[in-house]
């Protein structure tokens, strides 16, 4: 409102406005007049007891800043991946400051700084007619020592809000041109110069002064609006571009061409003058900077004709800058925000990444990470029609828990704008677990089962122990320690291959992913140590929710997200050493130090034995079963242990792995939906086998980069052919026959009827006999009672003998020679031999003693 259109009552309440200010600031404008005095405390003065209590000493905190997140290069240097802020801004020092910048802020702002000890009595002066007396727009005035008060209350106000409301609430009372926060301003005022240097506050002023919208100091927006030049670097152009726009942030912002208040459209001497508004701005820092002789005439000139050429460098926010590694940098933020390392609160944490000023340097591995998006970048699409495809890589390495590389095929976005429109983006982190960005999880399939092999030789089992392998519709009762035994009716699962099973050692099962093999080894375990085998090589469901131990869950049924697989698998190539996963190696704050950053927590969670054991037959699987289609892909050789997995209906493909050095787990599936790999095809090749792609590029470079040793050789105990005694079941039933060899740590199968002489039912036999490999496969035979005894003739004449054979058998006799007279005629041996079992009717021989002849043959 005009002064001319003032009311009486209006200008009489302004001019007591400005009468009761011009008495309570009259003092401190005073004291302000000669610094000297003011700072020695003169001018202590009884007019100056009515300001005893406004603060006269101001806490500067540390500026808010932006965080920087950084992956190191081969070379140590680091690379920027990404930065979170709410303000963008990064702290200079005042030799990194454009002295163009430095002068431009003082004629722009306060021509009488290096005169004045805080107030500008001219500016105040002025400012208080203006908004008190005739009732216009408020008025600056206010010097850079006021206004750099200014901005570090609202600065400290902003910092308590917990909501945008509360935050935009508190920067109105923090700027709320009332005589009292003036009053308060102008004493701080005074107080910051008594304790900083006037250098130290124009520093802090350009350091603080927000530039427009998010952009804050005179660093980022040198680097925002001037194509990434340093605030050291700046123009004379540029500097008093920029100078201009602290005058009015949102007015004079260089980056709304088409703003009607930055006077779009204007026409000077017809010819359109972009951001007008700033450009008249501008002229009057260069006018008043040749007033105040910071500049020369000459350069005045050149510089007037200059036009406002901003280059628009948009700040790097948030993990969407970080491409391909977004999902890396998300896990890095949800690390910050979950681990109490960096606060107490949530809240707490992500203030601290957000305006903390946090130098973050990450795990990631640069070469890794491209080779893990180049490998899935060119083998699996983003999207398809026909199903939600979904694929991922992570690298950890063994012994530190490092996160080397994570890669999946999505771009990166937390933009709902974004994801609503583009079915090749996402928020969603395949890798991790639901509390790291993650989802639930996905089924590991057969890679799960190196935890039964792990119990298995933990229970004292040997590799070259045989098991019953047969599939079987019913595979009776599993003991469960923990929730007691436990059976699953009608449970028949299959293998992969097809068949129908076999007797094979816990070396085979592994080395070709036997699914009844493993039940059959499961059978002879606890499914509880099973499971505390998986979490002591920290396995755990990617939903938070405990590991399932059912029979089916040793075929990998729990969802457990990639990054946690690759973690085990690290643990057995580390020889037992567990470490939790970890994405951030430092941390430096603003001020030098370093923060703790959280631990991957590595301990000796396994015997070193057992994951001998382990890996002997985990190299097996790469050199000579189900993993040999990635192990023949990669190059450099060296030493690898691996195990890959399919789900149920091949909706999910695995391929986890590890050299000494580096583990990785590739998978390919349906992140939602219910498709088979097995009959969908990318670009001609099958859907399930391209694991066996992605997983080698990736492992080539980390063979070629880090090497690999080989694992350490297997105890003997772990290898032995157990022999074992087989049980002697004749005349048993096959029932007890059964649970006698079973019990005995043998393989049963029924070999069915045979003849015999023992009551039908009853156990005629085994095959073998004697002794056997344990777990080996023992066939138990019951007879069908259709034979009959030989009875035992020998000694019987020969009438004698017929006599009771006859009616039973069919008999025929043959001679042989006996030297005793008393033998002659009787009964010397029958065939079969007393106590065969043979058939009614059957032809038995027996043999007659003949006297044999002492005289000599003729020649």
């Amino acid at each position: 409102m005009s002064a001319q259109k003032r009311t009486t009552s209006g200008v009489l309440g302004g001019f007591l406005a400005f009468v009761g200010m011009s008495v309570a600031a009259g003092v401190l404008v005073t004291a302000a007049v000669t610094p000297a005095i003011a700072v020695s405390g003169m001018a202590a003065t009884s007019g100056i007891n009515m300001f005893e209590n406004l603060p006269s000493y101001l806490e500067i905190d540390e500026l808010a800043q932006k965080t920087n997140v950084f992956a190191v290069q081969n070379d140590g240097n680091p690379y920027l991946l990404a930065s979170f802020f709410d303000q963008d801004r990064e702290e200079v020092s005042w030799d990194d400051i454009s002295q163009y910048a430095k002068d431009a802020a003082v004629a722009g702002e306060d021509p009488r700084y290096y005169e004045h000890g805080g107030i500008d009595v001219q500016g105040t002066a002025r400012a208080m007619i203006s908004t008190y007396v005739l009732g216009g727009a408020t008025q600056g005035g206010s010097s850079i020592t006021q206004q750099y008060v200014k901005n570090v209350l609202v600065q400290k106000a902003e910092a308590a809000a917990k909501t945008e409301e509360e935050m935009q609430a508190a920067y109105a009372e923090a700027t709320d041109p009332t005589p009292d926060r003036k009053l308060k301003e102008m004493r701080l005022a005074i107080g910051v110069e008594k304790k900083y240097s006037k250098d130290d506050i124009l520093k802090g002023y350009l350091n603080i002064a927000g530039f427009g919208g998010r952009v804050y100091g005179i660093q980022s927006a040198a680097q925002y609006y001037f194509g990434g030049t340093s605030a050291k670097d700046l123009t004379l152009t540029q500097a008093a571009a920029l100078l201009a726009i602290v005058n009015n942030p949102e007015k004079f912002r260089l980056d709304k061409p088409d703003s009607e208040s930055n006077g779009a459209n204007t026409v000077v001497d017809g010819e359109v003058v972009p951001y007008a508004a700033t450009k008249e701005r501008r002229d009057y820092i260069l006018d008043s900077m040749l007033q105040y002789k910071k500049i020369t005439q000459e350069e005045h000139d050149a510089a007037i004709k200059e036009p406002i050429a901003p280059s628009i460098k948009e700040p790097s926010t948030g993990c969407a800058t970080a491409g391909g590694a977004g999902f890396f940098c998300d896990y890095v933020y949800w690390t910050i925000a979950n681990n109490s390392a960096f606060g107490e609160t949530e809240e707490a944490r992500l203030k601290l990444l957000k305006q903390g000023g946090l130098d973050i340097y990450t795990t990631l591995d640069l070469d890794l990470q491209a080779a893990a998006e180049q490998a899935i970048n060119e083998t699996v699409p983003r999207s398809d029609p026909s199903m939600d495809i979904g694929a991922s890589a992570v690298s950890v390495q063994p012994g530190t828990g490092r996160v080397l590389a994570m890669a999946q095929n999505k771009a990166y976005s937390n933009d709902p704008e974004v994801l609503a429109a583009d079915p090749q983006s996402s928020a969603v982190n395949f890798n991790t677990d639901f509390d790291y960005g993650g989802s639930s999880g996905f089924q590991p399939g057969s890679t799960y089962k190196i935890f039964t092999l792990g119990e298995w030789i933990k229970e004292g089992h040997s590799l070259n122990e045989y098991v019953n392998a047969y599939r079987r519709s019913d595979w009776g009762t599993f003991n469960d320690s923990c929730n007691g035994p436990i059976s699953v009716p009608g449970w028949s699962p299959v293998n992969d291959e097809g068949g129908n099973g076999g007797t094979w050692t816990a070396l085979y099962n592994t080395q070709n992913s036997e699914n009844t093999g493993f039940v059959a080894m499961a059978k002879q375990l606890d499914l509880c140590g099973i499971r505390q085998t998986a979490e002591s090589f920290g396995v755990h469901r990617a939903d938070g929710d405990e590991l399932q131990q059912g029979p089916a869950s040793i075929l990998g049924t729990n969802e457990i997200a990639p990054v946690t697989m690759a973690e085990a698998f690290a643990g057995v190539a580390a020889s037992g050493t567990v470490c939790k996963p970890i994405v951030i190696d430092k941390v430096v704050l603003q001020d030098g130090t370093a923060l703790t950053p959280p631990s991957a927590d590595c301990a000796q969670s396994v015997d070193p034995k057992v994951t001998a054991a382990m890996a002997y037959a985990m190299q097996r699987v790469m050199t000579g079963g189900t993993g040999s289609s990635s192990n023949s892909r990669t190059y450099p050789q060296v030493p690898m242990i691996g195990k890959t997995g399919t789900t149920d209906d091949a909706e999910a493909t695995w391929m986890s792995g590890a050299s000494t050095k580096v583990a990785t787990t590739v998978g390919v599936y349906n992140a939602s939906g219910h498709v088979n790999l097995r009959q969908t095809y990318f670009n001609g090749t099958q859907a399930a086998v391209i694991r066996h792609q992605i997983w080698p590029r990736i492992m080539s470079v980390a063979n070629a980069k880090y090497g690999g040793d080989a694992f350490p050789d297997a105890d003997p105990s772990s290898l032995k052919t157990v022999v074992a005694t087989v049980p002697d079941v004749r005349g048993k039933s096959i029932s007890e026959a059964e649970q006698l060899i079973e019990s005995a740590g043998f393989g049963f199968a029924d070999g069915g009827v045979q003849d015999s002489e023992l009551p039908a039912g009853q156990v005629t036999g085994t095959n073998p006999t004697g002794s056997a490999p344990r777990g080996s496969l023992v066939t138990a035979y019951t007879s069908n009672g259709s034979m009959v005894l030989m009875p035992n003739v020998v000694g019987l004449s020969e009438a004698d003998a017929k006599g009771q054979l006859k009616g039973s058998f069919s008999v025929k006799t043959a001679d042989v020679a006996v030297t005793d007279p008393k033998q002659v005629g009787l009964v010397q041996s029958s065939d079969p031999g007393a106590g065969a079992g043979v058939k009614p009717g059957s032809q038995v021989t027996i043999t007659i003693g003949k006297l044999k002849s002492d005289k000599p043959g003729k020649g």
